[in-house]
């Protein structure tokens, strides 16, 4: 990568929350950003703020739920938009039910998305970056992946699962010069605690915000090349909820 070219990333859950806080934050620094949701109309919110910021930016509309197109599109988009040197994974689902009553649709739901769709974006960027000999992943996981509660069962598998596939990923490339980097929060006061696959009823004004997990993102993505945050594990400081 040439060091007078400016950094280019690709974020997915890029209409809100933590994806929203890090697109932000990453164009304030200067990156350009794709942005990445299901959402187009969020989406052209947040890439209008993010060129106002001063940096250059790209809304694309991509349904990650459809796992077996989303490795397709991802390349597409870095295809159209340019190199990507930092891929941030913030998509996901929340969800709340205990084993015993979580169905397989709903199961395989939640995998696909906080895991399977995580997988395929990779591997629609891990070319790109091969090729260019440099290049950081950051995939946002949970507290729950290491800490589970009841109740959370289907999504602390799925995110236990993506701190693995980070591990294994980060050993596999680190000879390509590719990083990779998990993260997991505590609680996030974002807007996931108001879906309809949740059904709890926690003290949001604790949680961390979407922006301070941002500001932890963006610190990971501009460590010298030399650098390599594996896990970072960031807690509200009232506790995990």
């Amino acid at each position: 990568m040439s060091v007078d070219r400016k950094r280019r990333a690709l974020i997915t859950g890029a209409s809100s929350g933590i994806g929203k806080a890090t697109a932000l934050a990453f164009a304030k620094a200067g990156i350009d950003v794709a942005l990445v949701s299901r959402s187009l109309d969020k989406l052209e919110a947040v890439a209008e703020a993010a060129r106002h910021a001063g940096a250059e930016a790209k809304a694309y509309a991509v349904d990650l739920a459809n796992v077996s197109q989303v490795e397709k599109k991802i390349q597409a988009i870095a295809l159209d938009f340019g190199d990507i040197d930092i891929l941030v994974n913030s998509a996901g689902i929340a969800y709340t039910g205990a084993l015993s009553e979580t169905s397989l649709e709903d199961w395989q739901q939640v995998i696909n998305l906080n895991l399977t769709s995580i997988f395929q974006c990779i591997m629609g960027i891990l070319p790109i970056m091969r090729d260019h000999g440099t290049g950081t992943i950051i995939n946002i996981a949970s507290i729950a992946a290491k800490q589970p509660f009841p109740g959370w069962g289907a999504y602390s598998v799925s995110k236990a699962g993506l701190i693995a596939l980070s591990q294994t990923l980060a050993q596999e490339e680190r000879t390509h010069g590719i990083r990779v980097t998990a993260i997991s929060p505590g609680a996030v006061n974002t807007e996931l605690w108001d879906t309809e696959t949740v059904n709890v009823n926690l003290d949001r004004s604790k949680m961390l915000t979407p922006e301070i997990v941002a500001e932890s993102i963006l610190h990971t993505a501009l460590l010298p090349p030399q650098a390599v945050i594996d896990e970072l594990t960031l807690m509200p400081s009232a506790g995990a909820l």
